[in-house]
């Protein structure tokens, strides 16, 4: 039986939109199964220049053909990558499963405000 813990991740990249947006804050249950149809954090296959980042996908289903593993998508088809292009996610790579998102206002009220002063065109 694997451990589960909660942590939260923010979002890069746009290859969950209109789901999930640059800079959003996810409740993610580490260790938790998936869970077909919710959100997971996984980790993606190392691609031609080393390892890829973790990653949020839509899990799917098992992967056909692929005992053990998943099948996620992304929900922007023109961004990012998926189980289309990189093959079922083995179970042990599927991290945790996203149980909530952090709403914009408390992650203002938690965020330090630290703005770098701009002259010049540079920071300084």
């Amino acid at each position: 039986m694997r451990s589960l813990r909660v942590g939260v991740v923010r979002v890069t990249g746009r290859s969950m939109e209109p789901s999930l947006h640059e800079g959003d804050r996810l409740v993610v249950l580490y260790g938790a199964p998936p869970v077909r149809g919710r959100l997971a954090v996984v980790r993606l296959p190392d691609g031609p220049d080393g390892p890829r980042p973790v990653s949020v996908k839509r899990v799917t289903g098992r992967a056909p053909g692929e005992p053990g593993s998943w099948w996620v998508e992304r929900d922007n088809h023109a961004e990012g990558l998926d189980s289309w292009t990189v093959g079922g996610i083995p179970r042990s790579d599927v991290l945790g499963v996203v149980v909530g998102r952090v709403p914009d206002r408390l992650v203002r009220l938690a965020a330090p405000r630290v703005t770098p002063r701009v002259r010049g065109g540079r920071r300084g």
